[in-house]
């Protein structure tokens, strides 16, 4: 009669392979847009999907939630482990999303980063037990009322965050799309709506504005939005490498657990 672990052992395998090779498959993907993308200067780059590198400058400022620091963009995930061995999963993800500029030498773009990959050195990295959560950590997880915190607590938690600040150099994988008069910014309200208050502030942020030439966010046609602090060889060495260890990872799963099935199907057609 066959082990029922084998069933579980089986179907772990084939629910966790088949998208642990789709994401490899997409690093993989990227990093061949990455290397075969040519670098841009931002006065003359073309609309559509382009590559610059540049200076961070901010339209406004926020506050990182965990650090506590002043930034142009941050985003923070959570995650609880699953295993002994140090798998995590992450079970929510936030970021501030706000608009910042990004300078090089020949002119100025702005930059919406919302549904970026953005691969940035972290700020913050805590793992913690979470019946032991510290303070800061707590709030955050009431503040937002996420369902799943109390079962979550139950493990131990991994709190992350990033932070872009003025002044970093960036790499920027992006669809450039053509500036609208939308896009400037021109009173006060407006960067009061993004936190930032002062009349040094509105004007440097009008001035940046009205120098803009073009948008950089996330494509229809090209879903690829890449943010790194990582210069345009590093980045493709990393994606090349997690690539091939997800798809290799993935496919063992996948196979080894088929092969699991099919031999206890294959018991079980024996017995009858």
């Amino acid at each position: 009669m066959p082990d029922p672990r084998q069933y579980v052992l089986a179907g772990a395998g084939l629910l966790a392979g088949p998208p642990m090779i789709v994401r490899g498959v997409r690093d993989l993907r990227t990093r061949q847009i990455v290397e075969n993308t040519p670098t841009a200067r931002i006065r003359s780059m073309a609309m559509g999907l382009v590559e610059v590198n540049g200076t961070v400058e901010a339209r406004s400022l926020a506050t990182a939630p965990f650090s506590g620091r002043r930034c142009v963009y941050w985003q923070v995930e959570v995650a609880v482990r699953t295993s002994r061995r140090g798998g995590w999963r992450t079970v929510h993800a936030e970021s501030s999303g706000q608009p910042f500029f990004l300078r090089d030498e020949t002119g100025v773009a702005l930059v919406y980063p919302h549904g970026a990959e953005c691969r940035v050195r972290h700020a913050v990295e805590e793992e913690c037990h979470g019946l032991a959560l510290p303070e800061l950590y707590a709030a955050f997880l009431a503040e937002r009322r996420l369902a799943g915190r109390f079962l979550w607590r139950l493990a131990a938690m991994r709190f992350r965050e990033r932070v872009l600040e003025e002044g970093q150099q960036v790499y920027v994988l992006a669809t450039a799309v053509p500036r609208s008069r939308a896009h400037a910014v021109s009173d006060g309200e407006a960067l009061a709506a993004t936190g930032t208050d002062g009349a040094p502030w509105t004007r440097r942020a009008r001035d940046a504005g009205d120098e803009v030439v073009a948008v950089l966010r996330r494509g229809a046609a090209h879903p690829v939005f890449v943010i790194s602090q990582s210069h345009e060889g590093e980045l493709a060495f990393a994606l090349g490498l997690k690539g091939a260890a997800r798809l290799a990872g993935g496919t063992l799963l996948t196979l080894g657990g088929l092969a699991l099935l099919l031999d206890a199907l294959r018991w079980a057609n024996w017995l009858h």
